[in-house]
């Protein structure tokens, strides 16, 4: 699934053709996506000015002019492909093209300003919904969500304060979206690593100063991220239809057996299965 960095490359990649724009027309080619449309989705949508795209956790925003937000997750395998009067946009660099499937276009945008943005999902796992703006944090998507990781509320003393007396390991609570929002397995992973913090044991036994360490390289790891474009994980692609190459620029994810690239470190990446998902880490340095 698209993590935070994914899906702020797609949010990047939309905002030059969606931004500030009217949508002259909109076409739902099925009932439903993981859930079905809401009513009235096409109607409600049809001659409403997009303001500026947001992103939240894992989802794009976009609120209008109407009072509605358009909420959009991509699922597993959810992306949009961007055609504009100028040409195809290509946010960010990326080394693999990928040909969408036009059976598996499912929604379509188009703008005043001639502009194209068509939904593709495969699975079907993505979904959108249509929320009034002044109820958006209190609906159920939303509620209880924790603070963007980019945050300036996201920093070490939050962490204590949700890391109290927990016995869980580190991974597994940061994947918690009510402590943090939008981080996934990979970069948690990474985090994890480069803060050299061992994923497993109890949470609320790390100290201040290595939470400050372990917030920091949150930070650097989605932002890296963010700038490379995001993973290529399975046939994920970004806005404009290609993939991202950030894949190999990870640190410990995928890198079962290698050696830990941490400096002065002389351990193997190890890969084990927790709460269902691979965690990869080096035993000889993240304690």
């Amino acid at each position: 699934m698209p993590e935070l960095p994914e899906v702020e490359t797609v949010r990047r990649g939309l905002a030059p053709v969606l931004d500030g724009q009217r949508l002259t027309r909109v076409e739902a080619r099925r009932p439903d996506l993981r859930f079905p449309f809401p009513e009235g989705f096409v109607q409600r949508l049809a001659g409403a000015r997009i303001e500026t795209l947001t992103r939240r956790a894992k989802y794009v925003l976009a609120p209008t002019d109407r009072g509605d937000t358009l909420v959009m997750h991509l699922g597993m395998s959810g992306r949009f492909e961007i055609a504009r009067p100028e040409g195809t946009i290509r946010p960010g660099q990326f080394v693999y093209a990928a040909d969408p499937d036009p059976k598996h276009a499912h929604v379509v945008f188009e703008t005043e300003a001639g502009g194209r943005v068509t939904y593709y999902d495969p699975r079907r796992f993505g979904y959108m919904g249509l929320i009034p703006t002044e109820t958006l944090a209190s609906h159920p998507w939303f509620a209880g969500m924790g603070p963007e990781p980019l945050s300036e509320t996201f920093d070490a003393a939050h962490l204590a304060r949700a890391f109290e007396g927990r016995k869980q390991g580190p991974k597994t609570l940061l994947l918690d979206q009510r402590i943090v929002a939008g981080l996934g397995n990979i970069y948690v992973c990474e985090a994890l690593h480069m803060a050299r913090i061992s994923p497993f044991g109890p949470a609320g036994k790390i100290s201040k100063r290595r939470l400050t360490s372990l917030v920091g390289a949150i930070r650097l790891v989605l932002t890296a991220a963010i700038a490379a474009g995001g993973s290529t994980l399975r046939d994920y692609a970004a806005a404009d239809g290609a993939l991202g190459y950030f894949q190999h620029s990870f640190r410990a994810y995928g890198r079962e057996g290698e050696p830990c690239p941490n400096a002065n470190c002389k351990g193997t990446i190890l890969r084990q299965v927790q709460a269902g998902r691979s965690t990869f880490f080096c035993r000889a340095c993240q304690r």
